[in-house]
């Protein structure tokens, strides 16, 4: 009954990376059995669908997490809090929108992936072609391609001599080790795009308040002049399709 719930739970990770199709997936393969629970009896197997049900609840919960660390959400959702923070503007855009727009560049980014998956996974699953096994070792394959092309060495490594993991080749390389490392090279490279946003924003803050010291505009804020300066150079150089255009570049 273990492995049977933990196939159920990999495949409903699985489909949660597909988005769309996780209901129809989940409604299809799976049907929703009687709930009611007697010990012993001929309905003794209603015990083990109940527990089935709790754990495909349980990964339903943490859905989320991973469609959120195996995909490139976290970083891009990281630039653009840069970026309101080096505007000076740390609730403009809102959060729902930046939350919005940095989860519709995810699908665009993970597109590829996305439909490699199902048409090497899903799809052949859905149509009881090959077994459970078979769909989860094919779905990998996009997945882990895509997270080792955005993780760094010096990440990978670490976790392998942690877990003393020695792989002769990319498909050897567990996702326990693989996702911690392709998250922490996410962070990096986020923080690393944040620093470059920074700088010229910066100069602008540096030039105003120079600017007003020199006139003794001692108690006027910087910022009140800084900010619009700020917006203003940002909405002159196209800064939203250049950032977006740097990002995207990013995973090609």
């Amino acid at each position: 009954m273990r492995t049977r719930t933990a196939r159920i739970g990999l495949r409903i990770a699985l489909v949660v990376l597909l988005g769309a199709l996780a209901a129809t997936a989940v409604t299809q393969q799976t049907p929703i059995p009687n709930i009611s629970v007697q010990l012993g009896g001929p309905k003794g197997n209603d015990v083990s669908s109940s527990l089935e049900i709790l754990a495909l609840l349980t990964i339903l919960s943490i859905a989320p997490a991973i469609l959120i660390l195996t995909t490139a959400f976290t970083r891009i959702v990281i630039i653009f809090s840069f970026l309101r923070s080096a505007l000076g503007t740390p609730s403009i855009p809102p959060n729902q929108v930046v939350i919005g727009l940095s989860l519709f560049l995810t699908f665009f980014v993970m597109g590829p992936t996305y439909s490699k998956i199902n048409d090497t996974a899903l799809q052949p699953y859905m149509q009881k072609k090959i077994q459970l096994n078979t769909a989860i070792e094919n779905a990998k394959g996009p997945l882990r391609d895509f997270m080792l092309r955005s993780t760094y060495e010096k990440d990978l490594t670490l976790f392998l001599g942690i877990r003393h993991e020695q792989p002769k080749t990319a498909k050897d390389v567990n996702f326990v080790t693989l996702v911690p490392a392709f998250i922490i090279s996410e962070l990096k490279t986020a923080f690393m795009i944040g620093f470059y946003i920074f700088i010229p924003f910066l100069i602008i803050d540096l030039i105003v308040a120079s600017s007003l010291m020199s006139m003794g505009m001692m108690m006027l804020p910087p910022v009140v002049v800084s900010l619009p300066a700020k917006i203003l150079v940002f909405v002159l150089a196209d800064g939203w399709a250049t950032l977006i255009g740097a990002v995207l570049a990013g995973y090609r």
